[in-house]
């Protein structure tokens, strides 16, 4: 903490006082409830596609849900640049204060908003302005989280970089807890009404207990150190017309592991309406699948530190490019929920240890200066290019191909693309 910042707050902790689970708790805090709602709407989506996109046409109806889910994704770019060269400039706690009541913001508008046979054209419009301002907060949370993990703790990085997507995990084994119960305790006309809405307002609380949280985080040493009102706007403008190339190789670099977890947050949807399961097997499968990734992602992380961090993602890509046809095809063939739970579990398995050193791996491409919005910017347009079109595009090769197994070309383009990029990073940049 600068001294200035101390004479001003002298009961302020500072980095070096604080214990670094708390350090990584503020900076996952956000990234969890960000993962949480994405997780409740796309596991939702069928409950969501009648109460605000009403069709005749079952179809078209799960198609406009999921295009909205999509759509969100395109304005986390811009997100990333506004919120992302705002903590460049203010700091990386006000920055994570800031995305997280946007975050909130954007929750409470789907607790809140009537269905569509009671105000028309109105709810699905609240709906994407709901889950465009969830995509602009987010937009801003990865880069400015991801830095400040890093800078407190530059010794044990990759650990603290790899409870990034360990939070995700923890998101997505309370959202398939409640998907669980809601789908077993309550009738689907209950669930079609209003217990839909239930997981949005435990994501109200969250919200509040994170912004409470990140009240009591102290600033990066390193930005304190460095601090210059200016330099939000001089990293946009160095990244764009020096890094490019940097931003497309951490593009390249997050494809498989995005497009992975959007893949298995669409499995309660595919269970339904492809496998024809119950509509609990798809929330059990991936409650196994969030219970691989609380687990291994940070021990990931930890050998990365210890060894070299190719030395998890390269194997962890190669695997899932060679046997993810494999797998949904096995799972096509026989449609049961061990086997959904087993095919759910080997991907997060797989995606763990690609997934566990990934963040520090991207941020190293970046220079400290550029760090907040290069990584930002690189992230979140990667994610709604393999993230957010994901389920999207799962679906509509389901509906053209007729074969459940269809997703997994989308899985092994992505696979081979970040192969590519992850050779371009250690040719290029010596990064390992």
């Amino acid at each position: 903490m600068s001294a200035q910042t101390a004479a001003q707050n002298p009961e302020a902790p500072t980095g070096k006082q604080l214990k670094p689970w708390k350090i990584i708790l503020a900076s996952c805090v956000g990234n969890a409830l960000e993962w949480y709602d994405i997780a409740i709407y796309a596991y939702f989506s069928v409950y969501l596609s009648k109460a605000f996109f009403p069709s005749d046409n079952e179809f078209v109806s799960l198609l406009l849900t999921l295009t909205t889910f999509a759509l969100s994704f395109f304005i986390r770019p811009i997100g990333a640049l506004v919120l992302g060269s705002y903590a460049d400039r203010h700091g990386r706690k006000p920055g994570l204060t800031m995305t997280i009541t946007l975050m909130f913001i954007g929750t409470l508008i789907f607790v809140v908003t009537p269905p569509a046979h009671m105000i028309g054209l109105a709810a699905p419009l609240l709906i994407i302005v709901a889950r465009l301002i969830q995509g602009f907060a987010a937009g801003g949370e990865f880069g400015a989280a991801t830095a400040l993990m890093m800078e407190h703790l530059p010794d044990k990085k990759a650990f603290a970089a790899s409870w990034q997507f360990a939070s995700q995990a923890v998101s997505t084994i309370v959202a398939a807890l409640i998907g669980v119960f809601l789908t077993t305790s309550l009738s689907a006309e209950a669930l079609e009404s209003w217990g839909f809405r239930l997981p949005f307002l435990i994501g109200l609380l969250v919200g509040l207990a994170g912004l409470i949280i990140r009240r009591h985080v102290p600033e990066s040493p390193e930005f304190d150190k460095n601090r210059a009102p200016e330099s939000g706007w001089q990293a946009v403008k160095e990244v764009f017309a020096h890094q490019k190339l940097r931003m497309l190789i951490a593009m390249g670099v997050l494809a498989v592991s995005t497009c992975l977890n959007y893949i298995i947050t669409f499995i309660p949807t595919f269970a339904v309406k492809n496998l024809g399961l119950g509509p609990e097997t798809g929330f059990i499968a991936a409650l196994a699948g969030g219970i691989v990734l609380f687990i291994f992602s940070p021990t990931a992380g930890i050998l990365a530190d210890r060894t070299n961090r190719f030395l998890m993602m390269v194997p962890a890509g190669l695997a899932i490019l060679l046997c993810v046809y494999g797998i949904f095809a096995w799972v096509q063939a026989v449609p049961l929920l061990i086997v959904l739970v087993i095919l759910v579990s080997v991907l997060s398995l797989f995606k763990a240890f690609y997934y566990g050193p990934m963040a520090s791996v991207m941020a190293d491409i970046f220079p400290a200066e550029t760090r907040g919005t290069g990584l930002a910017f690189s992230y979140n347009l990667g994610v709604a290019i393999f993230g957010g079109l994901t389920p999207t595009i799962a679906l509509w090769l389901t509906q053209v191909t007729g074969e459940a197994k269809s997703p997994s070309y989308w899985v092994m383009f992505s696979a081979a693309l970040s192969l590519v990029s992850l050779a371009a990073c250690w040719k290029k940049y010596g990064i390992k």
